[in-house]
């Protein structure tokens, strides 16, 4: 069956691609406007598929709420562990290297020190750290924060240098070109002449704003280590929006909230956790794929799918259970973030551009254990096509249609539909405060006063409107962008 698929997408390279590219927008349209065609056309079967869901909508509700909790119990325990005694008695441990890549760009000294800091107060050998300040040549300033960090922590790490990726048409300006030209360069500096041996180091993908446990790199080790399938390995903590969480925006931090349990409830769902943002893998893996891709916007997920193909299916992300904290978007007045907040989202959305060719290799490439690979990209598609449908389902769904088609309304589920959804949906509440309860006795950010803890709550009035502008419209450009065949610009993230 694949070499069937192969022999299509060769023959029709371009018609097969930009199928696959109108896939996620088409949909998405389809089911953002099906409560209206559906009224005229199917009006008894789109009234049981809205109320089907919302029952989902429920399920994923608690489903957050049950793995966030028992995520967080399980951060809570590792952080009580001391995890350099533990790996401190395993074989090998002073052969353990890690590589740290801080790509940037336009980003302060300020906020990249934060970062180094954290990676300083380390409780693994700090000299078994190799940190690689990965600039933008066209960054004017570039230079001169690199210089001024290396200056700073000079003789803290094993070593500390700057690279400076230059533009080439070639490639897509963002975090994933500019990583893979710092990861040569990091194999020729320290790999080839033998600094350090490539069978034991890792390579940490670390946005410029990522404040790690200080227990982060003795746990990694210690699951390095002892894992005799090291090679095939991605390693993925939680990673929250703590840092500025009081600060920001209550729209933003509403989202934020949100962002974080799930990121932190997913390390516990086994096939649904891929690396994301900040993540760690061995570099031996790195090599063997051939790097970060350079023609792509968000490298994170594609990264994993690459290794993923490339070895069968023999790939796994494991989970970290600590916390890596970071900013929620942050500019220097109140619409400037939130203005920040939807360009971000609308750059998170931009991973549906990667579908088609997540779909190509489910299809071509063989070898590959047909379950696992269907289960993961299952989830990936689903997540990505309703980005910008869940809104509207579970917000107007069950509304629109008796207004579209009042004599449907004068039949029972007709009259029932937005009472019976507007029952499901109210449950969801009781999730929301669950959620609250835990986030509050599991995370360490402290509110400016116990007042802005207690009103914390009454923000979530907001969510209708927010989850609309800063999370579902993005994401309905994005698709459309992709659709219509047009690209979007990498824009980095404010974060003050």
């Amino acid at each position: 069956m694949t070499t069937f698929f192969q022999t299509i997408f060769t023959r029709y390279p371009i018609k097969t691609r930009r199928s696959l590219e109108l896939l996620p927008g088409v949909v998405s349209w389809t089911l953002i406007l099906s409560p209206i065609w559906g009224s005229f056309f199917i009006p008894y079967i789109m009234a049981y598929f809205i109320l089907f869901f919302d029952v989902y909508w429920l399920y994923r509700s608690f489903s957050l709420t049950f793995t966030a909790f028992i995520a967080s119990r399980k951060i809570a325990q590792a952080q009580n562990l001391d995890w350099l005694t533990k790996v401190d008695k395993l074989s090998h441990f002073y052969k353990v290297a890690h590589i740290v890549i801080i790509p940037n760009y336009t980003e302060g000294v300020h906020k990249l020190r934060l970062t180094l800091q954290a990676l300083a107060e380390q409780t693994f050998p700090r000299k078994r750290i190799y940190v690689v300040l990965a600039m933008e040549q066209r960054e004017k300033a570039a230079e001169e924060k690199a210089s001024i960090l290396i200056k700073e922590f000079k003789g803290v790490f094993g070593r500390i240098f700057a690279t400076y990726h230059p533009d080439s048409p070639n490639e897509i300006r963002g975090k994933s070109s500019n990583q893979a030209y710092a990861a040569r360069v990091a194999d020729e500096e320290l790999i080839k002449k033998k600094i350090i041996t490539v069978d034991y180091t890792t390579v940490s993908s670390v946005d410029a704003d990522s404040i790690f446990d200080k227990q982060y790199f003795a746990y990694l080790t210690y699951e390095f280590l002892k894992d005799p399938k090291r090679y095939n390995k991605f390693w993925q903590s939680a990673t929250v929006y703590y840092n500025n969480f009081w600060r920001v925006p209550a729209p933003i931090r509403v989202i934020s909230f949100f962002g974080s349990l799930w990121r932190t409830g997913v390390l516990v769902q086994k096939d649904r956790l891929i690396s994301n943002s900040t993540y760690t893998l061995s570099f031996k893996l790195l090599k063997q794929i051939g790097f970060w891709d350079t023609d792509v916007i968000p490298e994170d997920y594609r990264i994993f799918f690459k290794a993923f193909f490339a070895l069968k299916g023999n790939v796994w992300v494991d989970p970290i259970f600590l916390r890596t904290s970071m900013d929620a978007p942050m500019s220097s007045g109140y619409f400037k973030s939130l203005k920040n907040k939807y360009q971000q989202e609308q750059r998170w959305s931009w991973g549906a551009s990667d579908d088609p060719l997540f779909i190509k290799w489910w299809l071509t490439i063989p070898g590959v254990p047909f379950v696992r690979k269907t289960v993961i990209l299952y989830n990936v598609l689903l997540d990505h096509f309703l980005w910008p449908v869940n809104w509207f389902i579970i917000t107007i769904g069950a509304n629109i249609m008796p207004f579209v088609n009042p004599a449907f309304s004068r039949t029972t589920i007709g009259y029932n539909l937005p009472r019976l959804a507007g029952f499901i949906l109210t449950l969801c509440l009781f999730a929301i405060v669950v959620m609250i309860v835990i986030d509050f006795r599991n995370n360490p950010k402290q509110a400016q006063s116990p007042m802005r803890k207690f009103l914390f709550p009454l923000e979530f009035v907001l969510l209708p409107v927010v989850g609309f502008f800063l999370t579902t419209l993005p994401a309905i450009f994005s698709h459309t962008q992709l659709m219509l065949g047009k690209r979007i610009e990498y824009k980095t993230t404010e974060k003050i």
